[in-house]
């Protein structure tokens, strides 16, 4: 059976406002490496995401394109970004990965709290595409702009 193809198009966009700048910095840190227009259309259909350091209920593995989507639709409703900076790229062209480094800053909805976080992702591309990704944050900026533990 031939797998289903799914394009950035079969997205709603506007589901996935609160990450516009966690979408544009990431296009521009892998822009050259991979093909496609949006972040979405970055990733390979069937590749799977780590989250290898993150917070409680977050799922540790992803697989698959529409599964990272809809991961990701939810975010809005958690937090608001509003900006991302402090790109650094490193490649290893003999392994195919790219490491990204980055920060993103925004807002928590619940708390109204401030949301700074520093990334660190470790991608792997195959045929121009995103085949495997493995994330890593700092989870104490999350706790502190959503407010938990409570005090």
């Amino acid at each position: 059976m031939d797998p289903v193809t799914v394009s950035v198009n079969d997205f709603d966009h506007g589901h996935y406002a609160a990450l516009d700048p966690f979408f544009r910095i990431i296009e521009e840190g892998l822009a050259g490496f991979v093909d496609g227009r949006h972040f979405f259309d970055l990733l390979a259909e069937d590749v799977v995401f780590e989250y290898v350091i993150s917070v409680p209920g977050y799922p540790r593995r992803v697989e698959g394109r529409r599964a990272v989507a809809e991961l990701y639709g939810g975010y809005g409703s958690t937090m608001i970004l509003r900006s991302a900076d402090a790109l650094a790229v490193h490649r290893d062209r003999e392994a195919s990965v790219i490491v990204l480094e980055y920060a993103v800053h925004g807002q928590a909805v619940r708390t109204g709290r401030a949301y700074d976080n520093h990334f660190v992702s470790v991608i792997t591309i195959e045929d121009r595409k995103v085949t495997h990704w493995r994330d890593y944050l700092d989870p104490v900026a999350v706790f502190d702009a959503i407010g938990w533990p409570a005090p």
